[in-house]
């Protein structure tokens, strides 16, 4: 068997000289949308050499249902839940070490040429709930991607790997030394290594040298943002899916990897429940994972027998499908964290400032730790720019009258936004409504404010320094301040104005797009859900590979820290499997 080191189908291609539509048609001869109906699927799973589950009756006893005639059971050595960072990462290792991994994916497949760009369209398509997502109290605006490849695939392409301090806190202070190990530091080059992860950049579009500018005006940090793409990438649309195809989302690596080495990919499917079974010799774990069971969209019923289930729904999914299975661990949902952000932004005309559009070029190639507080208490904010297209400066900037709505989208091109993204200390939770679906309770903290603020007045700084000839927020009340003749106490009124303003009333437009921490690991069942090794406390061979497990909120873009997480997770499954067939 291949070592999870092994050589990817990436440098095997290289080798061979095929070319992007050839990865693509890896990719596509073992993906099934299962929206095509119960007959086209079984056809699928047949021709593809699925091993038929003959006799049902066991799975569909554990959801206290019939059989019915159009149910189709199905074996596999590994079922992986969800195709994003984690899971595709898992998908691929495992199937490389010659398992069967079958991939259950509730989103949709978009190769390149079936990306629209259109935002309100993808946005339908290739988000959790239409990109519409938000807290129970309207606070804040949730963005996750919800299609294969996860939000790899509509992320902005930062793959920075886990901070230092971070790294010690969990091992110190959450008691697992894996992430102190040299194991996991091996984990991120072998991740970054995969992705093609660098630096460097040809040229740096508006929003990131006018972030750069300002920071080196002033003095402080700023450097470069390594990304999963090359230094020409110049994607300002790649929230929509990247039209070129440069950036090395799952859907150009770990799945890829996991189709060569004859995974099954359904998409259009989604999973009910995870199936398991009481054990009587509790002395290990009350339970055994049995498999999963599954809908299509015309009501048809797929069962999956699994000797292990990898659960990797994001932070958000993933303790839905865990309630929804009758776990009982008091953790599930809790801990969620946010990485709250907010917006200032600063208007350039076009005889001020670095030049281009906001919307043109790399969209994140440089941030700022200057509000970050890393040799201190390891709690503050990232400045970043924003991939923000007209639909969401619209809905975010706010709304004071049609006429200086008109005039605000009429300086939209030249308005360059910058993130203040906090490392959030305070936590939420996310629980099943009645529906089924998730609701989403968060309060931001009174440190992570004060971090949100402190964030936002260095920004507001930059943007000065960088020229900005007006400057502002999201704030409902609509306040800007024109700094072409305004006096450095104006500014500095200005600025403590900003500072003084609540955060956390209803209609400030505060964001997250990255969740984690909902399923945390930890070295006790009684404060987290999954042990050091990714696996569930209450069900033996169930694992969750997400950011969900993350023990607290990463501070940075946590693509490096979930794929290599992931990557030592399916590590702790290939030695559960090998366990099993002793």
């Amino acid at each position: 068997m291949q070592s999870l080191q092994s050589k990817s189908i990436d440098s095997q291609q290289q080798d061979s000289g095929m070319c992007r539509s050839s990865y693509e048609s890896v990719l596509k001869s073992r993906v099934f949308d299962a929206d095509a109906g119960v007959k086209a699927l079984h056809q699928f799973l047949t021709h593809v050499g699925c091993s038929p589950l003959e006799d049902l009756s066991c799975l569909v006893a554990s959801c206290n249902n019939p059989v019915l005639n159009e149910d189709i059971g199905i074996k596999s050595d590994v079922v992986v839940v969800g195709s994003g960072s984690g899971g595709a990462v898992i998908a691929g290792a495992l199937a490389q070490k010659g398992y069967s991994v079958l991939v259950v994916e509730k989103g949709k497949y978009f190769s390149e040429r079936d990306l629209s760009l259109l935002e309100g369209p993808t946005m339908q398509s290739m988000y959790e709930g239409g990109g519409m997502m938000g807290t129970e109290d309207g606070g804040v605006n949730i963005l996750a991607g919800s299609t294969l490849g996860g939000g790899s695939a509509v992320n902005w392409s930062a793959s920075i790997c886990t901070p230092r301090h971070v790294l010690r806190e969990w091992a110190e202070d959450h008691g697992l030394s894996f992430f102190a190990s040299e194991d996991y530091q091996k984990a991120m080059q072998e991740v970054c290594k995969r992705l093609g992860v660098q630096a460097s950049v040809r040229e740096e579009s508006f929003q990131n040298a006018v972030l750069r500018k300002g920071c080196e005006e002033l003095g402080y940090h700023v450097a470069n943002i390594p990304r999963n793409a090359g230094p020409d990438h110049a994607c300002g649309f790649c929230g929509l899916g990247c039209k070129s195809g440069e950036k090395q989302a799952t859907t150009k690596t770990w799945l890829v990897d996991a189709a060569a080495a004859d995974a099954v990919i359904l998409t259009g499917c989604r999973v009910e429940k995870v199936l398991y079974n009481s054990l009587k010799d509790k002395s290990k774990k009350p339970s055994r994972i049995e498999g999963i069971q599954a809908s299509l969209s015309d009501g048809s019923r797929l069962f999956i027998q699994a000797k292990s289930v990898v659960v990797a729904c994001g932070s958000l999914m993933t303790p839905i499908l865990l309630q929804k299975s009758g776990l009982q661990n008091q953790n599930i949902g809790k801990f969620l964290h946010i990485h709250p952000t907010q917006m200032v932004w600063g208007y350039f005309p076009k005889e001020s400032g670095p030049k281009g559009r906001c919307y043109e070029g790399t969209i994140m190639t440089a941030v700022s730790e200057a509000a970050a507080n890393w040799e201190s208490s390891g709690y503050g904010a990232l400045l970043e720019v924003p991939a923000l297209l007209p639909g969401g400066f619209a809905g975010l900037m706010p709304w004071c009258s049609g006429a200086d709505s008109k005039r605000r989208i009429s300086r939209y091109s030249r308005t360059a936004h910058c993130i203040v993204l906090a490392r959030d200390k305070g936590s939420g939770m996310v629980k099943v409504d009645k529906r089924g679906y998730p609701s989403i309770f968060y309060k931001l903290s009174p440190e992570d404010e004060e971090s949100l603020k402190q964030g936002a007045d260095k920004a507001l700084r930059v943007l000065i320094a960088a020229g900005a000839q007006e400057i502002g927020t999201h704030h409902p009340d609509g306040e800007e301040l024109q700094i072409k003749g305004a006096t450095i106490t104006e500014i500095e009124d200005y600025l403590w104005r900003v500072r003084s303003k609540s955060l956390t009333q209803v209609s400030m437009s505060l964001c997250s797009a990255h969740q984690m921490g909902s399923c945390r690991m930890g070295i006790d069942p009684s404060s987290s859900v999954v042990d050091p090794k990714g696996e569930s406390w209450d069900v033996e061979g169930l694992f969750i590979g997400d950011t969900s497990v993350f023990p607290t909120a990463s501070g940075v873009n946590p693509m490096i820290t979930v794929q290599s997480i992931a990557f030592c997770t399916a590590k702790r499954v290939n030695e559960y499997l090998k366990d099993l067939s002793i």
